[in-house]
């Protein structure tokens, strides 16, 4: 790892040598001296191992039930005293965020089931912090 010094005949021994220094909270410190083709096939890779990752890891829903119960309850609700344009907005405020998410899913390469979850959790995950 380099501190900022750059030293050119080890980078020419090792041309894929990441030149970063992690610091505290995550935050990543470039080399300045490192080049872009290779700071932009390291993030390449970083990100491809994300995805991955994001791909395998099976999504907890049960705090995503508890917030979609609590908005079709609330959409009932408002259905029931007649409150039916609110219960549009609403109803359409959560449909726009739904599809959103899938779109986002979608964008990261994520398709079918898992990406359907992954649009739910994000939609209705709040419910977690109840």
């Amino acid at each position: 790892m380099s501190t900022g010094s750059y030293d050119a005949d080890a980078y020419r021994r090792e041309p894929a040598r990441i030149h970063a220094v992690y610091l505290p909270g995550g935050k990543m410190n470039f080399d300045k001296n490192e080049p872009q083709s290779v700071r932009e096939a390291r993030l390449a890779v970083e990100r491809a191992e994300a995805r991955s990752a994001r791909k395998a890891a099976s999504l907890d829903l049960q705090g995503a039930h508890i917030g979609a119960v609590i908005v079709a309850g609330a959409l009932v609700l408002l259905g029931w005293y007649g409150k039916l344009m609110i219960l549009g907005i609403v109803g359409g405020v959560f449909l726009l965020w739904f599809s959103a998410a899938l779109a986002w899913a979608y964008a990261d390469e994520d398709h079918g089931r898992h990406a359907l979850q992954r649009a739910y959790s994000i939609t209705f995950g709040w419910g977690n912090g109840l």
